[in-house]
C-alpha cells in the first residue's frame, strides 16, 4: 500500500480557500460576465433560497468573491439567453435548489444524486395522470408560465359536470414533480417566482442529447467537480456537495483514487481520511475579507467548517428568538483567511439601512482590526444593495468596536 501524505491543518485550509476562490484578488474594474463565469468555474453552483432578510442567497457568493457587482449581470446569466450571450446557468436540485454551470444539467438527472423531497409527489402523478398532461400542455402553450397562472388556466378549463377543478396545490405539486423529473424546468424568474418551460425551449440541443447519462460516470463527474470546488475534503463532503448516494460516493471516490486523479492524504487534527484534489493549489497565504451568506458554498457544510476553520456555525433562522445565540440570518465574517466574526444582517428597505442587528468577534481576534475591516466590507455591501447607511444595534461583544469604526 503505498504511503498516504499528512499535510497541515493549515495547509489545508488554505487548500480550500483557493479552491473555492478566496486567493484570488477581486476585479479592480467593472466586474463582467467573465469574471462572473470564473467564480461559477470554481464554486460550480449557487445555492438558491426564499429568505430576502438580507440579500437573497445565489447573490453572496458572487459579492463575496468579486465585490460589488450588478446583480442583473448574475439574473441574465441565469435566466436570459440570446445568440450573443447565451444562458450560463440552469435550475436543478443540486446541494439544494441551485443554479449550476448549462452543461452539468444531465448529470443531476442521471441518479447519482439522492431524489429530492418531490419525490413523494409520485403519488399523486401517478393517480392523476390527467393532469400531469394538463399540465405539461398548458406549459407548451403558455409557457414559461408560473404555478398562479397555470392553476387559473386550466381551472378555467371546460370539464363535464360533477368533475371538480385541479386543487390549486395539486398544480404546484405536480410543476415540482415534474421539474424533479426534468420534464420541466425554469424558463425564467420574476420578482424570484418560477416561471416553468420545456427543457427544450431553454437548454441547447448537445445538453439535452446528454441525457440520459450513464449514472456510474454522472457520479464521477459530480465527485470530480466536488474535489475540484473544495479543493482537499472528507468522502462526506465531497458526497455533500451534490447530495449524492453514499454508495455512489464511496464508489466515485474509490475510482477517481485508482485513476489517480484524487490523492488520499491525512490531515493533522481531521478524524476521517482526506483527498485532496491533484490540481488544488496551495497560497503561501490568503488576504482579503468577504462576508458570507450562511447557504455560501465555502461555509454550507457545518461540520466541515467547524473542522478547517475552529468556528462553529449554525443557521437559527428556525429557532425561537429567545433561544437564539446570534441571531436570525447570521453572516460570518472572513478575514485573511480566518473566520474572525459574525453578525446579524438585515435590509431594511424601507429605511435604506443596512441593519447590523449584532455583531460577535470569535475568541482572541483583534477587536478594533476585525472591526475596522468590517465595517468597510459593511460599507461596501450597503452601497451594493443601494441601501444610504450602516447601523449597528447593541447585541454583541463586537458591537461597541464596530460603531465606533464609522
Amino acid at each position: 500500500m503505498p504511503l498516504v501524505r499528512t499535510i497541515s491543518a493549515d495547509v489545508a485550509r488554505r487548500t480550500a480557500l483557493a479552491a473555492q476562490g478566496f486567493a484570488d484578488p477581486r476585479p479592480t474594474g467593472p466586474v463582467t460576465r467573465r469574471h462572473l463565469a470564473r467564480v461559477l468555474g470554481r464554486v460550480r453552483l449557487l445555492q438558491l433560497d426564499s429568505v430576502n432578510v438580507a440579500v437573497r442567497a445565489h447573490y453572496m457568493p458572487v459579492f463575496a468573491r468579486l465585490g460589488a457587482y450588478p446583480r442583473a449581470l448574475l439574473d441574465a446569466a441565469a435566466w436570459a439567453d440570446s445568440a450573443r450571450r447565451p444562458r450560463l446557468m440552469v435550475e436543478y436540485w443540486a446541494h439544494e435548489a441551485s443554479l449550476l454551470p448549462v452543461a452539468d444539467w444531465p448529470l443531476l438527472l442521471s441518479g447519482a444524486k439522492r431524489p429530492g423531497w418531490w419525490r413523494h409527489y409520485a403519488e399523486l402523478a401517478e393517480r392523476e395522470p390527467a393532469l400531469v398532461a394538463d399540465v405539461l400542455a398548458a406549459v407548451k402553450e403558455l409557457g414559461p408560465v408560473g404555478a398562479g397562472t397555470l392553476e387559473a388556466a386550466l381551472g378555467a378549463q371546460s370539464r363535464p359536470p360533477g368533475v371538480t377543478w385541479w386543487e390549486r396545490s395539486e398544480v404546484k405539486r405536480i410543476c415540482e414533480y415534474l421539474f424533479g423529473l426534468g420534464a420541466l424546468t425554469t424558463g425564467t424568474r420574476v420578482h424570484f417566482q418560477r416561471l416553468y418551460d420545456l427543457p427544450e425551449r431553454v437548454l441547447p440541443p448537445e445538453v439535452l442529447a446528454a441525457h440520459p447519462m450513464d449514472h456510474g460516470l454522472a457520479a464521477r463527474e459530480l465527485v470530480r467537480r466536488s474535489a475540484q470546488a473544495l479543493g482537499i475534503a472528507t468522502e462526506p463532503d465531497l458526497r455533500d456537495y451534490y447530495r449524492l448516494g453514499p454508495a455512489d460516493s464511496q464508489r466515485a471516490v474509490a475510482e477517481l483514487v485508482e485513476a489517480g486523479e484524487l490523492e488520499p492524504v491525512a490531515v493533522r487534527g481531521w478524524r476521517s481520511p482526506a483527498y485532496r484534489w491533484p490540481g488544488a493549489v496551495v497560497p503561501r497565504r490568503v488576504e482579503g475579507r468577504a462576508l458570507l451568506c450562511p447557504f455560501d458554498p465555502l461555509i454550507w457544510e457545518r461540520e466541515r467548517t467547524e473542522r478547517i476553520f475552529g468556528f462553529r456555525y449554525r443557521i437559527e433562522i428556525y429557532v425561537p428568538e429567545p433561544k437564539r445565540e446570534y441571531g436570525y440570518y447570521v453572516f460570518p465574517f472572513l478575514l485573511d483567511g480566518e473566520l474572525v466574526a459574525r453578525v446579524d444582517l438585515k435590509a431594511d428597505r424601507a429605511a435604506g439601512v443596512l441593519r447590523v442587528q449584532g455583531a460577535y468577534a470569535e475568541p482572541g481576534v483583534a477587536h478594533a482590526r476585525v472591526a475596522a475591516e468590517l465595517a468597510a466590507e459593511l460599507d461596501l455591501m450597503a452601497e451594493w444593495l443601494e441601501l444610504d447607511a450602516v447601523q449597528v444595534g447593541e447585541r454583541g461583544d463586537l458591537a461597541g468596536a464596530l460603531r465606533r469604526a464609522w
